[in-house]
Formats: structure tokens, C-alpha cells, sequence
């Protein structure tokens, strides 16, 4: 198969995975509404209790469009949170987009309203809650005492560190007056409804979104010990540290743990995650004549790193028959250069360094919510010819690799994944095939 074929196929692998991870299904299966009753997640409404929409994330839009034409006469009011470009027009709710992956005036403001939101739901009443990832830079209330600008450079550094999602939320949480289970001690709902599509490992409802409705684990010297392992301790603003160390020192209280009456009201659920993206994608592989093979119980870890290890798997493969590797979670970027790119894309143009010069080897690293890094592009494809076409126009994939500059490699070479809003975000995909070589 030609290498414009390959891609192909594994464009279509990769979409059969955006489909299964599709929210709709199960939350209309999630949420039940006829002309009697109303019950959600088997738990039956009073005749009159009124049902209040908030949805928070990448994917909010989408989902309130499914619970609103589900549910339209029973809901009083909603309000839509999400990330720039992903807002639905046709949408009868209030919408507000915001920063993210790093966030803005628009953020804070999001999350006072969304604290006000909450607060005024009729004790009588449900709140429902549909919630994906990207909420914890969407809603960025900052705590008593720091200002936006404090969350804001927080966040670039974590990020810029490479700190994992979860390190990254141990410490948003201690920041944010809306994370870490702090939106659910704000609501005087009778009962709270969280409806999930996650993006973490383990789909932990306290690390989805930052968990606005969940137990917190990680206390203040976990959020310290973040800060100062990834080495971005002392660059942190005065503000942030002073609210971190004032916290540990028992000067302020710490967010929820497990057993807070507040929470006894919050029912959770997760309607999609990367596995069920994941499944979906092994079978799309076997309906086009590859032989599934996962390789990776999660895919974490360095990006660049990742790709070569991948890379060279590919590279030193010698199947008998067509292969299809499969790998799904997420990887971070530690930031060494001043290019432009993503984990995805970065991850592939490793990858293509590692297997240059090899036929019959090709590989598709996306985002399943339609971006990656601050780009317009969801990820990239990469074959054995990459670095050799790049030589060919006077373009190192090496130096673009070493400058952080992966999407100007792939954008030259036509290597980008565009697919825009996705309506779904459960983490990365990596497809990866290997063909037999003759002989």
C-alpha cells in the first residue's frame, strides 16, 4: 500500500476511535426524560424538581446539546463553559468560552459564575453536571488572596516542566476557588449529577476537571512537593507561595476529603474514556486486515522519548503479517526550544527520526479532542521518508525536534492532522502499522 494509502487507513482506524468515544450514547442512556418523570442515573426527580445545566470542558457544547434535547422542558437554565472555537451556535443555553490550556480574565470570570450558578439552584432541585477535560483552565477562580496572573504563570511553568495531568491538578486545586471539590461545597442542590468524559488515567473523578465535585487526596505539602520536585518552586509568584506555605501551616482550610457531608449529595459517572476509544480502535485495525497489538498499558511519560521508543519497535519489526500497534493515554513536553508544536506531533516526529529510511512503517499521534498543544492541528503522521523529504527542502527534523518545533516540520511537509472540535476528549491515540518486507 502507497505511504498516501497508509495514512489512509489510519486516519480511518482513528476516526472509528472519535466515534466509540461519541458522549451521546451514554448520556442519553444516563438520562431519562418522558412526559411522567425524569430520572438520572436510575434515580428518580420529583414531579416538580427542575434540573439545572451546568457543563464545563472540551466537550461541553456537544453534551449539553444531547441533555437539552433530551431533557429541554425539565431543565430551568443552563450555562456552557468551554475552550475557544468550541462553542455551538445553534445552542439555546448560555455559552461562555475561555482560555486554555492556560487561563484568562475570561477563566476567572467563568468560574465566579459558575459559583454563583451553582449557589442558586433551589434546594429542591438537581444540578447536572457534564464535565471533560480542560475544565481546570476553563473555570480559574483564583483562591482568596491571589489574583488570575498568579494561576496563569503557575500553570505555564507546571507546563512548561513537563509535570503530568495529575501533578498539575494537585496543585490547580489548591489554587482555584472551584476545584478540588470546593464547586459542590458552593451548591445547594438537593442532589448533584456529574456525567464525565474523562481524560486522565485511571478516569479519577478527582483529577477530571480538576475534580470540582470530588474528594481531594492530595493536601498542601502535595501540592508543595509538586512544585518543588519539578523544580519551579522558587520562579513561582510571592502570592503563590505564601497561600501555599499559610495553607500548610494549618492557616487555611484544605479542599474536601472523602466523608465531607457536602459530597454525600453528588452522584458520578463516566460515560467515555480513552479504553472504550481504544477498543473501538483494535477492531477498526482488524476490519482493515492488521493484526491488533497494544503495546504500552498507558501511555505516559516524555513525548520525544516515547516516539523513539516507538520509532525504533517500528524500525527493528519484521511482522510476517500486516501490524497495527496501539497505544493510548498522554504524554507531556518539557519545553527546551521556541518552536511551535504539541505532545502528539512532537511524539511522531520522534518517531520518524528513529525509523528513517524504513519502507512499510508509518504512524498517526493525535488528540482525540481535535488539538494538540497550542496549534491548530490535532497531531500528526509520520513514515520512513519524513526526514530524508525535509533534507530534501533544506529542513532538519532533528534541529526542529531539538527546538520544540515539531508543527512547522509537519505543516512543510503536509504531515498535519486537522480535524477541529471533536466533540469528545479522552486523551491521545498512537496507531502505528508495520507491513512485511519482501524476501
Amino acid at each position: 500500500m502507497s505511504a498516501d494509502g497508509e495514512r489512509a487507513r489510519l486516519e480511518r482506524i482513528f476516526r472509528a476511535g472519535l466515534a466509540a468515544a461519541d458522549p451521546d450514547p451514554a448520556l442519553r442512556a444516563a438520562l431519562e426524560v418522558d412526559a411522567n418523570e425524569a430520572r438520572i442515573l436510575g434515580e428518580r426527580l420529583g414531579p416538580g424538581a427542575g434540573i439545572h445545566l451546568l457543563a464545563v470542558g472540551k466537550a461541553a457544547s456537544g453534551m449539553a446539546a444531547a441533555a437539552l434535547s433530551l431533557a429541554g422542558a425539565r431543565i430551568a437554565r443552563g450555562l456552557v463553559v468551554t475552550k475557544d472555537g468550541y462553542a455551538r451556535p445553534d445552542l439555546s443555553a448560555r455559552q461562555l468560552e475561555a482560555g486554555h490550556p492556560v487561563p484568562d480574565a475570561r477563566s476567572a470570570a467563568a468560574g465566579r459564575e459558575a459559583l454563583a450558578f451553582v449557589a442558586s439552584v433551589p434546594a429542591g432541585d438537581a444540578l447536572l453536571v457534564l464535565l471533560s477535560g480542560g475544565a481546570s483552565s476553563l473555570l480559574s477562580c483564583p483562591a482568596d488572596g491571589l489574583e488570575l496572573e498568579d494561576l496563569a504563570e503557575t500553570t505555564r511553568l507546571l507546563l512548561g516542566s513537563g509535570a503530568a495531568i495529575d501533578e498539575l491538578n494537585a496543585v490547580r486545586k489548591h489554587l482555584s476557588a472551584t476545584a478540588g471539590g470546593r464547586l459542590a461545597l458552593a451548591s445547594r442542590a438537593e442532589r448533584s449529577f456529574v456525567l464525565a468524559v474523562s481524560d486522565v488515567a485511571g478516569d479519577r473523578f478527582d483529577v477530571i476537571g480538576s475534580g470540582p465535585f470530588a474528594a481531594d487526596p492530595t493536601r498542601w505539602e502535595d501540592a508543595i512537593a509538586v512544585l518543588q520536585a519539578r523544580e519551579v518552586w522558587p520562579k513561582l509568584p510571592p502570592a503563590v507561595r505564601g497561600v501555599l506555605e499559610s495553607g500548610a501551616r494549618g492557616e487555611l482550610p484544605d479542599t474536601p476529603e472523602r466523608g465531607a457531608p457536602e459530597l454525600a449529595r453528588v452522584r458520578q459517572r463516566v460515560l467515555t474514556s480513552n479504553r472504550t476509544a481504544l477498543a473501538a480502535a483494535r477492531d477498526a485495525a482488524r476490519a482493515e486486515g492488521l493484526l491488533p497489538v497494544a503495546v504500552w498499558e498507558e501511555l505516559a511519560g516524555e513525548a520525544r522519548c516515547v516516539g523513539r521508543r516507538l520509532g525504533a519497535l517500528l524500525a527493528a519489526l519484521r511482522p510476517d503479517r500486516p501490524v497495527c500497534l496501539l497505544a493510548g493515554g498522554e504524554t507531556t513536553v518539557t519545553l527546551r526550544g521556541n518552536g511551535k508544536g504539541g505532545r502528539s506531533q512532537e511524539l511522531a516526529l520522534a518517531a520518524a527520526l528513529a525509523f528513517e529510511g524504513h519502507a512499510g512503517v508509518a504512524l498517526l499521534a493525535a488528540g482525540t479532542d481535535g488539538s494538540d498543544g497550542p496549534t491548530d492541528a490535532a497531531g500528526a503522521y509520520a513514515d520512513g521518508g519524513n526526514v530524508q523529504r525535509g533534507r530534501a527542502r533544506g529542513e532538519s527534523a532533528a534541529a526542529r525536534l531539538e527546538d520544540d518545533d515539531s508543527y512547522r516540520f509537519f505543516a512543510n511537509e503536509g504531515g498535519l492532522l486537522r480535524t477541529g472540535p471533536t466533540g469528545t476528549n479522552v486523551r491521545d491515540l498512537v496507531l502505528a502499522c508495520a507491513m512485511p518486507t519482501p524476501g
